[in-house]
């Protein structure tokens, strides 16, 4: 699959539309990789704000979600990932100075712990907090599996699942301390987040990406099936009080779209219409004060720009009331992750 980069990109320029439209974008990611195969190797602050200037919306504050990236060197291995909280929050700080322009930048982090540590988990949970006294706000632990060699791996083999008793005993340690938990799992994992939501109702569950949905690979010739499992479980998590859900991630190929791969990048009156029927059944299960939009930068920078899908979710979002698309935009992230902004 081809990769375009900025210049590729910017073929398809657009202006923002309703640019006062206050925003949260409540998922992106900060690394150095250094990565040959990963697209966006350097994404750090530098990058994110020209995103987002450039885009003309107006992104008032952003929520940084763990990416495995500045972990420490060495030490104990549960604690490594408190590095990354650590890097992140002096990212956050110097963002919050104002010399980067008015967008609050991590004004939340969601950091990386094992809750497979059960009861163990605490002295992690401590050193997040520790490392971030002000903006930590929960952890995102990946289960995202699949079998089939042609699908990436994502999911750590070293940490535990979600039918854990041990995970499900770690998330109670989590929803003790009133931190949240975002789930990125693949749509045929979705109904163990079902039974573990049940498990831990106390927890607040952010579904990542409407659900990992797979439309490659082995996916590719059973779209009828993939539809069908997603959309069952879509509702089944819906019945969950305690799960919101994050409305974007499509952006990844491995969701079956072609944008990453074309010549000229896709625009955002088509992006919305691709995008729609997934969106509009998400929103209709959960409501649009369970849902938020979300960019997934850099990772979904391989298919489309940060202001062209701002504006297809703006296009998209018509239909629904201002109280709605506020809730969508702005208002559930700001309640969700806790923001003081």
């Amino acid at each position: 699959m081809p990769f375009g980069g900025n210049d590729w990109l910017a073929q398809t320029p657009e202006a923002a539309l309703e640019p006062a439209l206050p925003i949260i974008d409540p998922h992106h990611h900060l690394w150095d990789k250094r990565i040959p195969r990963i697209p966006y190797q350097r994404y750090q602050l530098d990058e994110l704000v020209e995103d987002v200037v450039s885009s003309g919306h107006n992104v008032v504050a952003t929520v940084f979600v763990e990416a495995r990236s500045m972990y420490r060197p060495d030490g104990p291995p549960e604690l490594v990932t408190v590095g990354e909280v650590e890097y992140v929050q002096g990212i956050a700080a110097a963002s919050a100075s104002g010399l980067y322009g008015p967008t609050r930048i991590a004004a939340g982090i969601v950091g990386r712990a094992d809750l497979g540590l059960g009861a163990g988990v605490g002295p992690v949970l401590d050193a997040l907090q520790a490392a971030s006294p002000n903006r930590f706000r929960g952890i995102r632990h990946i289960v995202a599996s699949d079998p089939h060699p042609e699908i990436d791996p994502i999911a750590d083999p070293r940490v535990g699942d979600m039918k854990s008793p041990a995970f499900i005993e770690g998330a109670r340690v989590l929803a003790a301390r009133g931190l949240s938990f975002d789930a990125w799992l693949y749509h045929h994992q979705m109904n163990d987040l079902v039974e573990f939501a049940r498990a831990v109702p106390d927890l607040p569950i952010v579904l990542n990406h409407i659900g990992g949905l797979l439309r490659v690979g082995p996916y590719a010739n059973r779209l009828d099936e993939v539809l069908a499992m997603w959309r069952s479980s879509i509702v089944a998590l819906a019945a969950c009080p305690n799960i919101t859900v994050k409305v974007g991630g499509l952006g990844m190929p491995r969701y079956g779209f072609d944008w990453a791969a074309r010549e000229v990048p896709i625009g955002s009156e088509e992006l919305a219409a691709e995008m729609a029927p997934w969106l509009a059944y998400t929103i209709e299960q959960f409501g649009p004060d369970r849902c938020m939009f979300e960019s997934n930068f850099p990772v979904d920078k391989v298919s489309f720009s940060y202001g062209v899908m701002w504006n297809a979710f703006k296009r998209f979002s018509t239909s629904y009331t201002p109280a709605e698309r506020a809730a969508m935009f702005h208002d559930t992230a700001k309640r969700v992750y806790r923001l003081e902004i």
